[in-house]
């Protein structure tokens, strides 16, 4: 502890220690009227230094001592303006922007400095705050219909994954033991969970969306992409916005931000967001609706200045979930081959029920087992950066946790199989970062930094057998099956905890060659070190010394223990040349060896003759090669058209296997041996002219399995005289061929009630095409492509009053987001549906 101590106490010293003095620029911006335009966005170009004008449209920003150099001037509304710098100006400068509807050239700091997105070698889209509001898009699974290239796969919370080129997470439910290959940042800092994408964004002010392999820049190692979410930061300024929608189904959404100094120091602000929305699918059982949205967010952060050139942030935050939801329907049933009174159909037909309805989009369900689906998310941040001789030096502390509480009815019927199937989990992080980005030359610039996280998850689980088990579990004629209550109340309680440890030291180095060719490379250590303790026990049922009847009970569930340590090491890296061609044409490519940590099952093994099978405990590393070919251009004034060729290939893929047996609980990892993922991905943006503005994204995916010889059964061949099965040459789970964004917005000049702005009508539309639903490939687990159309219509000010009508899916058409085999592999295959048809209003107060 006291050597801890020791190093914070000089991480800290150097932090707050600026070696170099202020060489102050000084200016006003204004309209060509000479109206002051306070909270401007001043940049200087190629590093991480900015700064905002006051209420009378001043502004100071370092030059760090560096001639010539250019300053981005940019205001929302206005044409952004690059000034060239020779020598420290003598006077301040009067600096006028000019109101016209042009392309936003977006910054983006994912390369540890503040630079022009079309200037970085990275294939990377970016959703600003306000484009994501105006959108509706207020969470990660509503950001996939403006980036094509993100999917995101969601049962509930917990077994949520996201990926980027469909790579990222194991398709269908989640295993504690393996990371994410898509790491999500908010303000640096990691969130290991991925239920994290499942929560609405508060006070966001960019999401810059990177693809491909970004472990040379990020503290958290990830081999298919990453989310960098950057909220908005306290202001001396005083400034508040509050927002209300209100939609059909109840739908009520509220949003409040408030920023403004509390001495000559510090700066606060506090966001709150709240969303409700009754149940779209109706429990005819229980009469009530199911799938509810109940979420509350709030987040407060302290920024204090002790210096000219160091600014610390304290941060925190909670999000609550309490919806009554994650409700699936049975979306059909597989004939399997197993014996024809195995089949699904037989089995309900013996019990005398039958499904509410045989169409899932009728919305009907009739769980005897209620569905709930809350959780926890929170932590504290200490942000501390500080300009120190040429760079900046940056320092990230944080501790998070997160608290799962669910209900689930995994049979999916009205039927009590599983009277109980429910695993709460507890996981908390420790994080820090620490990082320094510098000019070194006037030709060379970089970062390096060191990375830790340490984090503990722990599940108590409970799965309980019902009346109708010895039905569903039935797998001999013997008439003991029948025997009373033998299964009724029987089941296991499961605790599954593990540790897991990460470090890693890493960095990149940007060299000019000339003032168009740079090559970059990048460099990665990494130690992950992974513990688990899994103890399963049975209880309950029908208490008997009877061997054929206990033999029966063992068919169900037995117990099952087993402990795992593993680490390893590994060295990543990557190379990138980037080619300035022309002023309009920068052209890049890259190779990125990358990696994904050794894993440990987590969720209970598949058996052997009643012996869990050890040597699928631990899953191998993955190994990445990456490619990359990128394309940015500018093919007339105002417009952006952007294309990337990747090839990905990765040995020991990490998979998940969904196992007929029901102790099983969420399915168990495997390797594959190798996949592949190759396309093209398109992004594209045009201001025809002051009143209209087209964006457009499109990505072509060809995933597949390489080589898995032992893949699992798909539905259908559940029962089969093998385990296991060749898919080698299918295409990966989750991943469509085709998908693709566009929209755009007419707009003009307007006021409203006093407000000087614009009133606008905007489109936004989403496709993809049919995608594969199971990790081996079923020809029942197809979910089909689907098209969206959403559209809004209103007022926008600046300040002031702002009001949006909205509709989603304004087709109404229906389509599942997944399809899951319920547990058992009796037949029966559930649906996630997509939500259907939804408008309302929103109102937005500036001050």
């Amino acid at each position: 502890m006291k050597i801890y101590l020791n190093n914070t106490l000089v991480i800290l010293s150097v932090l707050t220690f600026s070696i170099s003095f202020a060489q102050n620029i000084k200016g006003v911006i204004t309209t060509n009227l000479n109206i002051p335009l306070e909270a401007a966005n001043i940049v200087l170009k190629e590093t991480d230094s900015n700064s905002f004008t006051d209420s009378s449209g001043k502004f100071t920003i370092d030059s760090k001592g560096k001639f010539p150099l250019t300053l981005l001037v940019q205001y929302v509304g206005y044409k952004t303006s690059e000034i060239e710098i020779t020598s420290l100006p003598i006077s301040t400068l009067q600096i006028n922007l000019t109101e016209v509807n042009v392309l936003v050239e977006v910054v983006v700091s994912s390369r540890r400095r503040i630079e022009k997105v079309q200037d970085v070698p990275i294939a990377i889209s970016v959703i600003t705050g306000k484009q994501a509001e105006q959108s509706g898009a207020f969470n990660v699974n509503r950001i996939k219909e403006l980036v094509p290239s993100v999917q995101l796969y969601s049962s509930n919370p917990r077994n949520t994954g996201i990926n980027i080129r469909s790579l990222g997470s194991p398709f269908g439910l989640t295993n504690d033991g393996i990371d994410p290959g898509v790491g999500f940042y908010v303000d640096g800092v990691y969130y290991a969970r991925p239920a994290a994408a499942t929560l609405d964004f508060i006070d966001v002010e960019q999401i810059e969306v990177l693809r491909g392999p970004q472990g040379s820049l990020f503290g958290k190692n990830t081999t298919s992409g990453a989310f960098n979410i950057t909220t908005r930061k306290p202001s001396f300024i005083p400034d508040a916005t509050f927002e209300v929608s209100y939609g059909n189904y109840n739908f009520l959404q509220v949003k409040a931000a408030v920023t403004g100094a509390l001495s000559s120091k510090i700066a606060g602000r506090i966001s709150f967001s709240g969303t409700q929305r009754d149940g779209l699918i109706h429990n005819v059982a229980t009469g009530k609706s199911t799938n509810t949205l109940n979420n509350h967010g709030i987040r407060g952060q302290l920024l204090y200045t002790p210096f000219e050139r160091t600014n610390i942030i304290l941060a925190a935050d909670i999000t609550t979930h309490r919806p009554d939801g994650y409700a699936q329907v049975v979306a059909g049933v597989a004939p399997t081959q197993r014996a024809a009174y195995r089949q699904f159909d037989a089995i309900i037909a013996d019990l005398n029920y039958q499904l509410p309805s045989s169409n899932a989009f009728d919305r009907k369900i009739d769980h005897d087992t209620p569905w709930r689906s809350g959780q926890d998310m929170g932590g504290i941040s200490l942000n501390i950066d500080s300009k120190t001789g040429n760079g900046t030096l940056k320092s990230i502390t944080a501790w998070r946790f997160w608290n799962w509480d669910p209900s689930n009815d995994r049979d999916y019927t009205g039927l009590q199989v599983l009277a109980k199937s429910q695993n709460p989990s507890r996981q908390t992080q420790i994080s820090q970062e620490v990082r320094y980005a510098s000019i070194l030359t006037s030709r060379i610039n970089g970062v390096v930094g060191v990375f830790f996280i340490d984090q503990t998850s722990k599940t108590d689980g409970t799965e309980e057998s019902g009346n109708a088990q010895w039905r569903f579990s039935q797998s001999t004629t013997s008439n003991l099956w029948k025997t009373p209550s033998l299964f009724e109340g029987y089941g296991i309680k499961t605790t599954a905890k593990i540790k897991s440890s990460s470090a890693a030291v890493f960095g990149q180095l940007d060299w000019a060659l000339t003032d168009r060719l740079h090559v970059l490379t990048g460099l990665r250590y990494n130690y992950d070190k992974k513990a688990a303790d899994y103890n399963r026990k049975t209880y309950g049922g029908l208490q008997t010394n009877d061997p054929a009847l206990i033999a029966l009970k063992k068919l169900v569930y037995t117990e099952q223990s087993f402990t795992s340590n593993t680490d390893n090491t590994d060295f990543s890296g990557n190379v990138t040349v980037f080619f300035k061609a022309t002023e309009k044409i920068n052209v890049y490519a890259t190779f990125a060896k990358s990696y994904k940590p050794v894993g440990i099952n987590v969720a209970g093994l598949p058996t052997l003759a009643g012996q869990p099978i050890l040597e699928l405990a631990v899953i191998k590393p993955e190994e990445v090669n990456h490619y990359e070919i990128g394309v940015k251009t500018a093919p007339f004034k105002n417009s952006i058209f952007n294309f990337t060729f990747f090839n990905t290939d990765i040995k020991d893929f990490q998979t998940n296997v969904q196992s007929a047996e029901l102790g099983v609980n969420r399915g168990y990892l495997a390797n594959a041996d190798k996949v592949t993922v190759k396309g093209v991905e398109l992004d594209a943006s045009f201001v025809i002219n002051k009143h209209l503005t087209i964006n457009g994204a499109a990505t072509y995916t060809d995933g597949k399995y390489v080589k898995f010889t032992n893949a699992p059964l798909p539905l259908e061949e559940t029962g089969a005289a093998v385990s296991f099965k060749d898919v080698s040459g299918t295409a990966l789970p989750g991943a469509s061929k085709w998908a693709g964004s566009l929209g755009g917005e007419l707009s003009d000049k307007a006021r409203f009630f006093g407000n000087t702005g614009k009133i606008f009508f905007g489109i936004d539309s989403y496709a993809r095409s049919e995608f594969s639903s199971s990790p081996s490939a079923s020809k029942y687990l197809v979910v089909q492509g689907y098209a969206l159309l959403n559209a809004r219509v209103g007022f926008r000010a600046t300040d002031g009053l702002s009001v949006q009508f909205w509709g989603r899916n304004l087709f109404d058409k229906e389509y599942y987001e997944q399809l899951l085999p319920a547990g058992g592999n009796s037949g029966q295959y559930a649906g996630v549906l997509g939500d259907q048809r939804t408008y309302g209003i929103t109102l937005r107060y500036s001050l």
